[in-house]
């Protein structure tokens, strides 16, 4: 995590800004070294309920290059939501329309071009600045972002897209700390938005503890209008939240639902804060 202060006026309450950047390479050599890696049966596995391998990686490819478009090459072409649309079913149902695209694209043809088009992201986020205004981070209830929270939030999918992949050929989830540090810091930041609705005196903190070498410590302040990420840790929170990293992860992208979640966690302090923060999702969901 980048510990300078964040200077987007307004959004302090989200906590010091994270430089995800030096890390989209090493991340996009994982995602080809694993793809390279398959055998043929292994593309038509499920990776997640409904998509295969295959189609998994086309969603990624389809990430690649609305990212490019936008950001690089100042496209505003392409599909917008229908009358009445709902963020979340607009964006299902164009993935969708890519992955069908692509399922005509055999699965080395794709690898190639995720090796080139990957590479040419990294660069674009490489070169980026971090304090820009960006796409909005619906899940952190921020619309626009800055460029750290946009960026930081595209690592988190394809972190959590390539262990999805490995999982699918049982490979398991990707030891390495150093991404999944960066991916969980970055979906703690749902945490203010995730409990925009619950009444607590100002000053209230709920802090959740990730256990392990990726992992830290965020406390949510109540501070009258939202809660807050900002604020020193007073030590005495109302409810404190303990996670192993897995589970933390799989939580914030729903892999793992929150009572599951809340059955693995170890709990002090108000029961029913400890609930709300469990609610958490950094996922478009």
């Amino acid at each position: 995590m980048n510990a300078q202060p964040n200077d987007v006026p307004g959004l302090s309450w989200l906590g010091a800004p994270i430089d995800a950047r030096p890390l989209f390479s090493s991340e996009q050599a994982a995602l080809m070294a694993t793809l390279r890696g398959l055998a043929p049966a292994d593309w038509a596995r499920e990776a997640v309920p409904g998509w295969t391998v295959r189609d998994l990686a086309a969603h990624v490819l389809g990430d690649f290059y609305g990212r490019l478009a936008r950001d690089r090459d100042g496209h505003r072409e392409g599909p917008a939501p229908a009358p009445g649309e709902t963020l979340e079913t607009f964006i299902y149902r164009i993935n969708q329309e890519w992955v069908t695209a692509f399922s005509r694209v055999s699965p080395a043809t794709l690898t190639d071009t995720l090796d080139l088009i990957g590479r040419q992201v990294a660069e674009l986020f490489a070169a980026s600045d971090l304090h820009a205004p960006s796409l909005g981070v619906s899940w952190a209830g921020v619309d626009p972002a800055p460029m750290w929270l946009d960026s930081a939030r595209d690592l988190t999918e394809f972190w959590t897209h390539r262990q999805q992949i490995r999982r699918a050929v049982g490979q398991g989830v990707d030891p390495d700390p150093a991404p999944l540090a960066v991916v969980l810091d970055t979906f703690l930041r749902a945490l203010p938005h995730t409990l925009r609705e619950v009444a607590a005196p100002v000053g209230t903190q709920v802090r959740v503890r990730i256990d392990g070498p990726a992992g830290g410590t965020w406390t949510a302040t109540a501070t009258g209008p939202r809660w807050s990420l900002a604020e020193p840790d007073a030590g005495r929170p109302a409810s404190v939240v303990r996670l192993d990293a897995d589970t933390a992860w799989r939580l914030c992208a729903r892999d793992l639902q929150p009572d599951a979640a809340l059955a693995r966690a170890g709990v002090e302090g108000d029961r029913d804060l400890a609930e709300a923060a469990c609610q958490i999702v950094s996922i478009v969901y």
